[in-house]
């Protein structure tokens, strides 16, 4: 299952931004049903999207390391 374009388009921080907005609207209790489960399916969506650009950072980063003798090389990057 594909994500909506929307969200396909976004940055990480535009969606986490988004994630978080709804959230905080979830955890409210205000809204009604239907519109509660609407914004969780978005909100997995925004999840997905935010994971996806997370790890295409991590693997970005590992591709760029140099090695301790100046010689390009990888290692796992870690985020803490």
């Amino acid at each position: 299952m594909s994500e909506p374009a929307d969200i396909a388009a976004m940055t990480f921080e535009q969606a986490l931004a988004e994630l978080e907005a709804i959230v905080g609207k979830l955890e409210s209790g205000q809204a009604p049903l239907e519109d509660s489960i609407r914004m969780y399916e978005r909100g997995a969506a925004l999840k997905a999207h935010c994971e996806t650009r997370l790890e295409a950072a991590r693997l970005r980063v590992e591709k760029i390391v140099m090695g301790a003798d100046g010689t390009p090389g990888a290692e796992p990057a870690e985020f803490n």
